[in-house]
């Protein structure tokens, strides 16, 4: 179904260490932590460790889906290929473009807060002015587009380096939040059960919110052909990723329950996790969690930037876009057009955004819609799998539960929560997020009609498959050579 001819991206250069960090990475812990808690507090008040909780079981779902066809087809579009292959070529194409639709929307909701955070190490009331963030983030943004476009290991050090301090931080606040005493409210069992949702339409409000704070760990299945055994590793890490993610969401986020009233959450929409270092370590606790965010946000900047290049380069390669983005840099094995078009575009609504309003109004809105395009590509992974391995589910119990079973609840809640919550959103969440899908159909009729062999898909079936052996991570594979290029770096 690919067209592979030409020069591939770097084949092996990431092991499963490197992975699993940039699923961690993906999920960006602080970021998610700082930017979404007052969304998700706003719309289920101190439900949100159950919404967390909630979302987080079929999110393991979607990441055992991603994890089974990862085994049977090696692509940098990941569910993209998958969809396509499995459900139908135009829901594969719709999958592929509702990723790049909620990257290139990230890039605006990210930067913004980078840039916010920077300026607050050196004065609180900088943070607050929207112009002044949005250069200074832009000007991270461009740094980590210039990282990305320099290599896949040089992106990867970069990364080692940038969620390695901010890990460390969030695990050291962990353990001062745990001995903190007094605080505004005592813990509740009640938090992590039903009963705080305002019925189900607040439940899947709140599931949507925290379908946001997981999403990125998938960036795995993108560096796929960049990967050693990938096979094996990419959906590893992703499961390995959301498991981490989801201990570190919950114990910040029944920490801001315990410690934080409902009047300092509100107030301090954009930087929650610095308020709440500011109370477990006063002095030091604001600058330390304000570094970890930072890092965070710049880290998830460049795996979404990975996301959305991997993604378009696919689609360049199979010629369901513009052939051009499926070109790679000669020395750096990167996608450059790809990430030269994102660039560009990224820029362009760093400045609309300015007429928007305050980091607090975009992040809301844009944070929903970016809610309803996940539910949308994850849902459909979701199905995929059931489909590619129907003939293996009754073969194994393991084939039926994680194969099946868990992967399409995964699928249905995520469908579930995107409808339920239409009725919840706001016209402008509503209109980013349906509206940035509707905007996929032109492409992706006009290069059907011209006729793409993506969508005359060889069919994805388990059965037909052979899975790698398992390799070392020290012992090089030849599972990606049809995409191998020169293994060099800047």
């Amino acid at each position: 179904m690919s067209n592979n001819r030409g020069r591939g991206l770097q084949a092996n250069a990431l092991g499963t260490f490197d992975t699993v960090v940039m699923a961690v990475a993906g999920s960006a812990p602080a970021y998610s932590l700082a930017a979404t808690t007052a969304v998700l507090v706003g719309a289920v008040g101190l439900a949100s460790p159950a919404a967390l909780l909630y979302c987080a079981i079929p999110m393991l779902g979607i990441a055992l889906a991603f994890s089974y066809l990862g085994r049977i087809d090696v692509n940098a579009g990941a569910s993209y290929s998958w969809v396509g292959r499995t459900l139908h070529p135009f829901l594969g194409f719709m999958s592929g473009w509702a990723l790049v639709v909620s990257a290139t929307i990230f890039m605006v909701a990210g930067s913004l807060p980078a840039g916010s955070m920077t300026l607050a190490l050196f004065d609180e009331q900088l943070a607050d002015d929207t112009a002044l963030s949005t250069v200074v983030g832009a000007g991270w943004f461009l740094l980590m587009l210039c990282v990305v476009l320099g290599g896949a290991r040089l992106t990867v050090r970069a990364q080692l380096l940038m969620s390695g301090v901010e890990l460390a931080i969030l695990a050291l606040f962990a353990a001062l939040a745990v001995v903190h005493t007094g605080g505004a409210r005592a813990f509740d069992w009640s938090w992590l059960g039903f009963g705080q949702f305002d019925g189900l339409s607040g439940f899947a409000s709140g599931a949507l919110i925290a379908a946001f704070y997981y999403w990125g760990w998938d960036v795995t299945s993108n560096l796929s052909e960049e990967t050693r055994n990938s096979r094996r590793t990419t959906g590893l890490a992703g499961l390995i990723g959301v498991g981490i993610v989801f201990l570190l969401f919950e114990v910040f986020t029944i920490a801001v329950n315990i410690i934080l009233t409902s009047r300092q959450i509100a107030s301090n929409d954009a930087n929650v996790l610095a308020v709440l270092g500011e109370e477990v370590w006063p002095g030091w606790g604001g600058k330390l969690l304000i570094v970890a965010v930072m890092l965070s946000t710049i880290a998830t900047l460049e795996t979404t930037l990975i996301q959305v290049t991997r993604s378009l380069f696919a689609m360049g390669r199979d010629r369901t876009m513009p052939s051009a983005l499926g070109r790679v840099h000669r020395t750096w094995n990167t996608p450059w057009v790809a990430i030269a078009v994102v660039g560009g575009v990224a820029l362009l609504m760093f400045i609309a955004s300015n007429a928007l309003g305050t980091v607090g109004d975009i992040l809301s809105d844009a944070i929903s819609a970016m809610g309803l395009q996940i539910a949308v590509y994850y849902g459909l992974a979701g199905l995929a799998v059931v489909v590619a391995y129907r003939k293996m589910l009754l073969k194994s119990a393991a084939n039926f539960l994680f194969g099946g079973v868990w992967p399409l609840f995964g699928a249905l809640f995520m469908f579930w929560i995107f409808v339920e919550s239409l009725g919840e959103l706001s016209g402008a969440a509503i209109t980013i997020g349906i509206g940035g899908l509707a905007v996929g159909l032109w492409p992706m009729l006009w290069y059907w009609r011209r006729g793409s062999d993506y969508y005359r898909p060889a069919r994805l079936d388990a059965t037909r498959t052979i899975e790698a052996e398992y390799v070392p991570d020290d012992h090089a594979n030849a599972q990606s050579r049809a995409y191998e290029g020169l293994p060099t770096d800047f």
